[in-house]
């Protein structure tokens, strides 16, 4: 509740964002409201295709003003939990909430399992997955489960074997061979009147927060409190055809190796 006063004070002397511990913390307000972005898909240096240093995270979230990251990692777990770790560490928990989660690699495709307390096996069944989710009490997210040319994504007959247990539509990924298929998954949770979400699918770190859901902020520690603010926030980011999302990639990291933000 400090930093929220300090930063209500800030905006009402029109001051710049402020700095914590030397990192940027760019609040945003929309008719007197803090507002917020929320991330539920992302990767570390924890996944076998991503080299991003968790400790770099804290800093860009606030930069960004991404209040709510989920960490997502390829069928890994020890992410989350570690940023949580920082994030403590940092004194910024009353800042940042960070959700452990797994991109879930099933028999059929890709799953994402939210607010999870132990690694999910890949190779299991959607069914199982979704059990296994389920047991620990998370949420399971349908993530870029309608773009053909995704090669993980889920297997359609799956998606409609398991539609009675999705929580969660991820309804915009930056990471799509077209927006097309953005707005198919808009139309399938609108059917379905579930909520929607958005994610960066970041592979480095300047990919975080390119696909967020916009509300009002708070901290957001449990499944209801994630619903609650996906269901008042609008979907929004940024769309990069994969071409120039794969080079810009490999220039980040190369980049990455030599200076820091």
């Amino acid at each position: 509740m400090v930093h929220q006063a300090q930063d209500f004070v800030g905006k009402l002397l029109g001051r710049p964002p402020r700095t914590i511990r030397g990192l940027q913390n760019n609040v945003v307000w929309r008719e007197g409201v803090q507002v917020m972005r929320v991330d539920l898909h992302s990767h570390t240096e924890v996944s076998h295709d991503c080299r991003t240093a968790i400790r770099d995270i804290p800093g860009w979230m606030l930069r960004t003003n991404t209040r709510v990251l989920a960490v997502t990692d390829h069928d890994q777990f020890r992410g989350g939990p570690e940023l949580q770790r920082i994030v403590a560490d940092l004194g910024l928990d009353d800042r940042l909430s960070v959700i452990c989660g797994e991109e879930v690699t099933t028999s059929e495709g890709e799953l994402i399992g939210l607010f999870l307390k132990e690694q999910i096996p890949r190779g299991l069944s959607p069914e199982d997955t979704v059990r296994e989710i389920r047991a620990q009490g998370g949420l399971v997210m349908l993530q870029h489960g309608f773009d053909p040319l995704k090669r993980y994504r889920l297997k359609p007959e799956a998606t409609a074997r398991i539609a009675a247990d999705i929580d969660i539509v991820e309804t915009f990924n930056s990471r799509l061979s077209r927006h097309h298929w953005n707005r198919v998954a808009e139309a399938w949770a609108q059917e379905r009147d579930l909520p929607m979400s958005a994610g960066s699918d970041a592979h480095t770190l300047r990919d975080i927060g390119e696909a967020w859901v916009e509300t009002p902020f708070r901290l957001v520690r449990t499944p209801d409190e994630l619903i609650a603010a996906l269901r008042e926030g609008a979907v929004a980011g940024h769309w990069t055809h994969p071409v120039y999302a794969y080079g810009r990639k490999q220039w980040r990291v190369l980049n990455s190796q030599f200076r820091r933000d």
